[in-house]
């Protein structure tokens, strides 16, 4: 999943969002350089991607879009299912969208100092455009594919990943709406397990993939 959906699954939990935000960026034994909330955002993060990668319907979308997306089709997945998100967030939240992103937004800049160096970085770019919101926009996935696409010294396809949103529009959209109540569900469960730190190193080596 994309920042919006790992941000909104961490359901009001400041250290938990945290850890969901800079997962990505914390490598093997560097998770137990972080406070125990965070450590249970970055695992989260991860079995959250786990879940996600195998399961029947996110596989379905990556499908319908692998001929033109290519090796790129997980990664143009996750941002689709980040513009479903905040398109019918109110499906899913009270908060309007744009409150939360700001919200989100303030937490992150509190924990700026304990960030990996390449989101201390990109953080002030983030909030400024307020990407977590952009992303409503076709228009501006287009541009991020276009930019992904400008960096890979190969012919990647992302770039087309716009195109294919907009012609198997329905399609994915249904798609994100069978998958996010399940994914909702079992991030709520990942949520209730207590956070100190000897389930944390027993959920860390049970995922030997991290």
């Amino acid at each position: 999943m994309n920042y919006l959906a790992h941000l909104y699954l961490s359901f009001g939990h400041d250290d938990v969002l945290v850890g969901n935000f800079i997962a990505d960026r914390v490598k093997g034994k560097q998770l137990y350089d972080y406070p125990l909330g965070i450590q249970k955002g970055i695992i989260m993060h991860r079995k959250i991607d786990a879940f996600t990668d195998r399961h029947d319907v996110v596989k379905r979308s990556k499908s319908r879009i692998r001929d033109r997306c290519r090796k790129f089709s997980g990664i143009v997945t996750d941002i689709y299912y980040d513009h479903f998100l905040s398109s019918l967030w109110l499906q899913y939240s009270d908060e309007p969208l744009l409150q939360f992103t700001r919200n989100c937004y303030k937490t992150l800049f509190r924990y700026y100092f304990i960030m990996p160096s390449r989101l201390k970085r990109i953080l002030p770019w983030m909030a400024a455009g307020n990407w977590l919101y952009s992303y409503r926009d076709i228009d501006y996935i287009s541009i991020v594919l276009k930019r992904f696409a400008s960096r890979i010294n190969f012919d990647s396809g992302i770039e087309n990943g716009a195109t294919e949103l907009r012609l198997h529009y329905q399609e994915l959209q249904q798609d994100f709406q069978e998958f996010f109540p399940e994914l909702i569900e079992y991030s709520k469960g990942l949520m209730e397990q207590p956070p100190h730190l000897a389930h944390v190193r027993q959920l860390f080596s049970n995922n030997s993939n991290y």
